[in-house]
């Protein structure tokens, strides 16, 4: 049996592998802490030129991500409830932030024409969709209607004219646009809508991010100062690269369709991201906000997150009636 060490060599050995094991640790450490002072740097730099965190933005963004996936991989019909809370919760803020800037808003029926139309794009054809959403107009501004009759509720024919395009505002710029989503998660977009909406989604994401990556690190050149600052053409050109290259990927692995479609997928979706983007931005500075709401930490409201993929959602669809049937 081989004899353990003993005297003076087996101690020194034991001395100079705590000594090695502890060297390693404080190497250790010592780049832990220089990543994450690094990771610091980037973060505040982040925040001081958008006024985001960072950290938690991408935390919320990772379960809001993983809830929508789940609901249109898995059981379809519980997206229309996703995008239900959400549509709700978008209206209740872009309505109360109207109401903020001296427009008065019925919210509560802009919220119920608002989701009324969830069920109505999940499960009815086009004709009585477009039924449900006129009708909806109709409510709420007949509701704005009746509030008027209260001498509490008047402010003068200009002010109602005013209420009255603010709320059917909310009607077009969320409950609408939000329905074209619903419409390809449902049975009515078969077969693969619910994959054409995730792609959407995808490239949605892509564009934002290489936006902000290229823009924050090499944007120089103004793309609309006098509506949204902070974005430039450089942000424009990473946002286009990274709509391409996702276009291509998710023709192909995931729509099943000839690579070059993600030359018209990509930049179509490129122009509406962007023009959601700008048109939120252009509402916020009508509004005099820099966010929709604090509702999301890290990201502002949820029309701040919403504001590309809202417009996005129906130049999805558009491309699903034209080209579905084509490589069908």
């Amino acid at each position: 049996m081989a004899q353990r060490p003993q005297g003076p060599d087996f101690k020194a050995q034991a001395q100079a592998a705590r000594a090695d094991l502890e060297r390693q640790l404080h190497e250790g450490r010592a780049q832990f802490d220089q990543a994450r002072q690094q990771f610091d740097q980037v973060n505040e730099r982040i925040r001081a030129r958008t006024g985001r965190n960072l950290i938690v933005a991408i935390a919320i963004g990772v379960v809001a991500g993983a809830g929508v996936l789940a609901s249109l991989i898995f059981v379809t019909w519980i997206f229309m409830i996703v995008a239900g809370v959400i549509v709700a919760l978008g209206v209740v803020e872009l309505g109360t932030a109207l109401r903020q800037s001296g427009r008065d808003i019925p919210r509560t029926a802009s919220v119920i024409a608002a989701l009324a139309l969830i069920p109505a794009s999940y499960y009815l054809d086009a004709e009585l969709r477009w039924a449900v959403a006129i009708a909806g107009v109709a409510f709420v501004v007949l509701w704005r209607l009746v509030e008027y009759a209260w001498p509490s509720r008047r402010g003068g024919g200009a002010a109602l004219l005013r209420d009255l395009n603010a709320s059917i505002l909310v009607q077009a710029y969320i409950g609408m646009l939000a329905s074209f989503s619903v419409l390809l998660a449902s049975p009515l977009a078969s077969p693969g809508g619910s994959w054409w909406l995730l792609a959407m989604l995808i490239v949605v994401v892509a564009i934002d991010t290489g936006a902000y990556a290229v823009g924050l690190n090499f944007g120089r050149h103004k793309l609309a100062p006098s509506i949204s600052p902070g974005k430039t053409w450089e942000g424009f050109g990473g946002a286009a690269a990274a709509a391409i290259i996702a276009g291509i990927l998710l023709s192909v692995f995931m729509l099943h369709v000839p690579w070059w479609f993600g030359f018209v997928f990509g930049p179509v979706l490129l122009l509406t991201a962007t023009f959601g983007d700008l048109a939120e931005s252009l509402i916020k500075r009508d509004i005099g906000v820099k966010d929709m709401s604090t509702w999301l930490p890290g990201h502002g409201g949820v029309l701040d997150r919403l504001d590309s993929i809202l417009p996005s959602a129906a130049g999805a669809y558009a491309l699903y009636l034209i080209f579905q049937p084509l490589f069908s």
